[in-house]
């Protein structure tokens, strides 16, 4: 018995090592050859740099204008990232706490949001966005991204709500405290695990969202990071600058690297619901 977990956990180890390898070494491969030449990365593409070049990320800041899609990609995540964790948030603690007439209907409704890819959705999606006038502009594409974001935040959120203690609820209400303030000052700081893990799972899905960004934004001027990577991978072709390409990518990478490095504890935290206590 003892041989056979033994066994067990050296091929769980290996597997997770093997993982780890497969992950990790194309994003180190990426890192490092953001620092080379178009030479050494052709010629030499497994060697590291013989010299750092720096300038290569300032071609893709400037010229490549990552710079700009990174403020233009920021001006749309946030509002939308926060749109929808407050929006999703209120909905869920009202399904999970509340009994009223039309509950599991509405929660179902807002369950069936997660059956529909969004490219069946793409064109009666870009004929209502141009209807209200909302097309090529930044607050059009926040709405949209919090109406793709709601329905699985708001599932998540209402089994989370449900596994939260009552007692500090209970007591909130005995004290006198209205259901705003029962939501905000009591419910709210305990739900952050989950708020957390959703904020990055909604941010990761945003950053990387590139369907819905080039249906509704033909602008250059307002293209997200995703819209410009594909056009700088494009112009590659008769531009041949790769490694202003490999530093674009490094660019874009880090802020989401950053976030999930930072908080990947709470994120853990989050998904086991069931280990919260109040």
């Amino acid at each position: 018995m003892y041989q056979v977990s033994r066994w067990s956990a050296i091929s769980t180890q290996t597997v997770l090592v093997a993982w780890s390898v497969i992950v990790i070494f194309p994003m180190l491969w990426m890192v490092y050859s953001s620092f080379k030449t178009d030479q050494e990365l052709f010629f030499s593409p497994w060697s590291p740099p013989a010299e750092l070049q720096w300038d290569n990320f300032e071609r893709a800041w400037n010229k490549a204008h990552v710079g700009e899609y990174l403020f233009n990609t920021l001006i749309v995540v946030i509002p939308a990232l926060l749109l929808t964790l407050i929006l999703s948030a209120m909905a869920a603690y009202v399904l999970a706490r509340f009994r009223f007439v039309g509950n599991r209907f509405l929660f179902y409704l807002f369950l069936s949001g997660m059956l529909f890819p969004v490219f069946l959705a793409l064109v009666p999606l870009f004929s209502l966005v141009n209807q209200l006038g909302m097309l090529n502009t930044f607050h059009g594409l926040i709405l949209v991204y919090v109406a793709y974001s709601l329905p699985f935040t708001i599932f998540f959120l209402t089994g989370f709500f449900k596994t939260l203690p009552t007692e500090l609820e209970e007591s909130a209400i005995i004290d006198g405290a209205n259901p705003f303030q029962v939501f905000f000052k009591v419910m709210l700081p305990m739900a952050s695990p989950g708020l957390i893990s959703m904020g990055i799972f909604n941010f990761l899905g945003m950053w990387n969202q590139y369907v819905l960004p080039l249906v509704l934004i033909s602008d250059e001027s307002k293209y997200m990071l995703s819209q410009g990577l594909a056009f700088m991978l494009f112009k590659q072709f008769y531009e041949n600058d790769w490694s202003a390409l490999f530093a674009a990518l490094t660019i874009i990478m880090i802020p989401s690297l950053i976030v999930y490095i930072t908080f990947q504890r709470q994120i853990q935290s989050g998904i086991t619901t069931g280990a919260l206590k109040g």
